[in-house]
């Protein structure tokens, strides 16, 4: 009976912590501050939902229709949606619909398909506005950032808003970013009715890839992949030091391979994993910090970055498949700089793992549950083989449905299928709003020039040394992607700061992943760090705390992207097999070094002198090249010599 309440107190606990995690979802990502309806409005949000995905399938299924066809409808749908599911003011009702909504989302499903039916006409007339022209496209910027505004939030309409005055200001900007500004008409006809805006690539890419690989990992939630992985985890890491810590490194791992957020991704697992670390004896501000690293790591984990290699094959011509084979080899040693800090804070703090008897057993999951598997290996396999991202994952979708039924457990029934389509359509709401103000941001690029401008102005600063035009590259893709989703992210990024490196002859791909790490890291790098500030919420922890403690287990991320630039065979450009396995073998050294130098612990506590000679090797192995890894190592063999001796010391004299 003890046994019984005791398990029923701890079910309670976990509900507590969902409840929260909940809340504080809502709180830092307005995606999922939505209204829940119920009775009729509850069926005219899964009809309109589901009819988009169904409009969604049947492109994927029978071709995709002409770009700008294709595209205005799927912001037609997207926009209703999200001013029928996202209200003005937060003090509104989120049970029922406001009057002014409903009229938003009347003008927002017209604005868009106005492009349609005058289709053929603004073809022949070829960029000159007419006054309807000028009125509805003006309409529909605007619903662009009111929507960008509702499911985003501040920051994306804030850089769109900056952008847009640039476009107008140019004659009045000194130097370098200057240019000879444009009309009214001019902009809206470039923004709103071609391809090079709203309506451009992010757009292109959210209305046939994205959702696909969205909808796919809706249906996989629902053969309960999610439990799953964070079951396997448990098995797999539970029982070691830190156990909770490095589940939570690994499942979140998982879980980034189908996720779009990263702060989704600490709200889905946090729930779960900084309850279990806090126990353990981690503080709450760690534990809150080692989600918020493992999840936004997630972004970086082929197949799908939180969308962006869909969007960087777009941009850089570089095939899908050669971009998820690229970032494998980082987003592995990403996860291993994080699980190595992880590992050295639980030996500092002596933390012991769960008992292996209250684990699951890997054979045993994988014999339940093993199958749940075979749809992300058949996405992989298919792209290998040279089918399109859409059809692979119109192909897993459809697997995931007939594999789930091989087992009680994971099959899913008709109603789950239904759903499934419904959840596809509002999981790619935030996508679509952040593409789509993004698609602002390009358009005012290609508009006035100001992506190689601002290539130019980086080279200038930095007197066309790298090192230099790295680091204020960084600084860049770091500011400029805090806050802002992935896909929205990376296009702002790639646009703005990708031309200073491309200008100095770094390769296309490791010049475009350079800037993508960088905006993926703002994520957890003070002070908009939204991931950790999410985590933080979880863990009833100091934000500011936990950002400064996620930034340090997120070091790798800022070594790695000087790695591959410097040395590209690491994104295996002109990579030969030896190359390749050096640059890992003193990357993985060179992060434990500087990850141990981070933490302060390795075999004992460090001194100063010895954090400062773990740091300096470190970076010396991880930067490429035969001299500076020779260096590095004589270096680091001091140092380890150095810090055993003082251990060994230590433990003789504990042990007398």
């Amino acid at each position: 009976m003890k046994g019984e309440f005791g398990l029923m107190a701890e079910e309670k606990n976990i509900y507590i912590e969902e409840i929260n995690a909940e809340e504080i979802l809502r709180k830092y990502d307005k995606e999922s501050d939505y209204r829940v309806y119920t009775g009729y409005m509850k069926k005219v949000i899964s009809v309109i939902a589901i009819t988009f995905t169904m409009f969604q399938l049947y492109t994927a299924f029978f071709g995709v229709l002409d770009a700008m066809i294709q595209r205005t409808i799927h912001v037609s749908f997207g926009l209703t949606l999200i001013f029928l599911l996202y209200p003005m003011r937060k003090g509104w009702p989120r049970n029922k619909l406001h009057p002014i909504d409903l009229c938003f989302a009347l003008v927002g499903a017209a604005v868009p398909l106005y492009v349609v039916v005058f289709y053929q006409d603004l073809v022949l007339r070829a960029m000159r506005v007419t006054t309807a022209d000028f009125i509805v496209g003006l309409i529909g910027i605007l619903l662009i950032f009111e929507a960008g505004r509702r499911v985003v939030g501040i920051p994306i309409i804030s850089v769109a808003a900056v952008f847009t005055l640039y476009a107008f200001l140019g004659p009045y900007i000194p130097g370098q970013l200057a240019h000879r500004g444009t009309d009214m008409a001019t902009f809206i006809g470039h923004i709103f009715f071609t391809t090079e805006g709203i309506f451009g690539i992010p757009i292109g890419v959210s209305s046939t890839f994205v959702f696909m690989f969205i909808l796919f990992g809706a249906f996989l939630e629902k053969t309960g992949m999610g439990q799953f992985f964070i079951d396997l985890s448990n098995a797999i890491a539970g029982w070691a030091s830190g156990g909770p810590a490095k589940v939570a490194v690994i499942a979140s791992g998982f879980m980034g391979t189908v996720s779009g957020s990263s702060v989704a991704n600490v709200a889905g697992t946090g729930s779960f994993t900084i309850p279990m670390m806090k126990k353990l004896g981690y503080k709450p501000e760690f534990a809150a910090a080692v989600e918020a690293t493992a999840s936004t790591g997630g972004q970086l984990m082929p197949p799908i970055m939180g969308a962006a290699a869909f969007l960087m094959a777009e941009f850089t011509g570089v095939p899908y498949v050669k971009i998820i084979g690229a970032a494998a080899i980082p987003a592995l040693l990403y996860y291993f700089g994080v699980w190595t800090g992880v590992h050295l804070e639980a030996k500092r703090l002596g933390l012991k793992g769960m008992n292996r008897e209250e684990l699951p057993k890997v054979k045993k999951l994988i014999l339940e549950r093993g199958h749940l598997f075979i749809p992300l290996t058949a996405i992989i396999y298919l792209l290998i083989k040279g089918y399109t991202p859409m059809k692979a994952a119109l192909a897993a979708i459809i697997l995931s449905v007939v594999i789930s039924a091989l087992k009680k457990n994971t099959r899913i029934g008709f109603k789950d299928i239904i759903h499934g389509l419904e959840m596809g359509a509002r999981s790619v709401l935030g996508v679509l709003a952040a593409t789509a103000c993004a698609g602002i941001v390009i358009g005012v690029v290609t508009l006035t020039g100001l992506g190689l401008k601002m290539g130019n102005a980086l080279v200038d600063i930095a007197n066309g040394q790298l090192f230099l035009t790295l680091v204020f590259t960084m600084i860049t893709s770091i500011i400029l992607g805090m806050g802002v989703p992935t896909t929205a992210n990376y296009v702002i990024t790639s646009t703005i700061a990708a031309p200073a490196l491309i200008l100095l002859d770094v390769p296309v791909l490791a010049a475009h992943m350079f800037v993508f790490y960088f905006g993926i890291i703002a994520d957890v790098t003070p002070p908009v760090a939204l991931a950790a500030f999410t985590g933080a919420g979880i863990a009833r922890a100091d934000p500011l705390k936990s950002g400064i403690n996620a930034s340090k287990l997120a070091i790798a991320a800022f070594i790695i992207p000087y790695i591959f630039v410097y040395k590209p065979s690491l994104l295996l450009i002109g990579a030969e097999f030896w190359q390749v396995l050096l640059i890992i073998t003193t990357s993985l050294i060179g992060i434990i070094c500087v990850a141990s130098s981070v933490s302060g612990y390795l075999l004992t506590e460090q001194s100063p002198i010895e954090r400062l000679i773990f740091l300096v090797g470190g970076i010396m192995l991880v930067t490429p090249g035969v001299y500076t890894d020779l260096i590095g190592a004589v270096i680091l063999i001091i140092g380890f010599l150095m810090h055993r001796t003082k251990a060994r010391s230590k433990n003789m004299a504990l042990q007398g």
